[in-house]
């Protein structure tokens, strides 16, 4: 009988957990001949496509998924997503209704697997789920002969090794780790205030894109208008220096008191430090990624 042909996949946000995912299953299973990819939607951060091109210099060819390059043409992701959100009816895409994700992100990658599918290939798609988050299933939301592998949870790979793994391969994080907490697109809903904040800081010009997808389109938007923040709260509000020092504020507060929380538990024999960006969910005393889906920020 003949034996069934695998491809083997990983997808890359420019996270650190894929990152290191690829790196180490490079380092520890050398015979698996895997293909990377990265579903570019064009409004990636610039310090994730940086890292992105550092990660092809240790990997070697990582496929850009995007309209573009699915039909034989160069370039970035098309910048398309205005017209997805009057598809949407200026609906923005949120905690209830990811479609940005299932838009920009899994059909990209549908079509891309389609084509082994579709060539008798059985596809084996390796996640970044670590051994220390047990609730993650890292299945796909598609219906697909695509079977999940978890080589960290398998490995019994845990938070603090990723850095490691990283470094080890000559790589340190992701710079946009300094100021935010995740991959994804500049205007993901799953960022925090302060997050939103630093955007404004690091990247303006993308600060107010974000804010003009608020507007919808011609800014004409008719009955209940959305917000990235959630309702009532635009982005503008962030302008207003009484409200930015609240919640600068308030993250200071939230940061210190982790910090205390630490250092009690490193007296039971838990001695790790604190990254603020890193930890920033764990600050927040929320599930790492905030309930983000694995395919936009591991």
């Amino acid at each position: 009988m003949q034996a069934k042909k695998v491809k083997h996949v990983l997808g890359l946000s420019g996270g650190k957990d894929s990152s290191a995912l690829a790196l180490y299953v490079k380092e520890t299973r050398p015979e698996i001949d895997v293909e990377y990819f990265f579903t570019d939607t064009g409004y990636e951060l610039p310090e994730t496509n940086e890292f992105i091109d550092q990660l092809e210099e240790k990997l070697g060819f990582i496929h850009r998924l995007n309209a573009r390059s699915l039909n034989n043409i160069e370039g970035r992701g098309e910048v398309e997503f205005k017209s997805l959100l009057k598809k949407h009816q200026n609906y923005l895409p949120s905690q209830r209704d990811r479609w940005c994700t299932v838009q920009m992100k899994l059909k990209p990658f549908e079509q891309w697997v389609d084509g082994f599918i579709a060539e008798g290939y059985i596809v084996k798609n390796y996640v970044g789920i670590r051994a220390d988050e047990p609730e993650r299933t890292g299945f796909m939301t598609i219906d697909k002969p695509i079977e999940s592998i978890m080589p960290f949870r398998e490995d019994g790979i845990v938070k603090s090794d990723i850095e490691n793994i990283l470094q080890r391969n000559g790589l340190e994080l992701p710079a946009y780790y300094s100021w935010r907490s995740r991959s994804g697109c500049s205007f993901c809903f799953f960022q925090k205030k302060i997050e939103w904040i630093r955007l404004k800081e690091k990247h303006p010009e993308l600060f107010e894109q974000a804010k003009e997808f608020e507007k919808g389109e011609n800014n004409n938007v008719t009955g209940e208008r959305f917000y990235w923040m959630g309702k009532g709260e635009p982005l503008e509000t962030l302008e207003n220096p009484e409200k930015k020092a609240s919640i600068i504020a308030n993250h200071e507060k939230q940061v210190e008191r982790f910090k205390k929380k630490r250092r009690r538990n490193a007296l039971l024999g838990d001695i790790g430090g604190v990254c603020e960006m890193t930890d920033l969910d764990e600050i927040y005393d929320d599930i790492e990624g905030g309930g983000a889906c694995v395919t936009c920020y591991k």
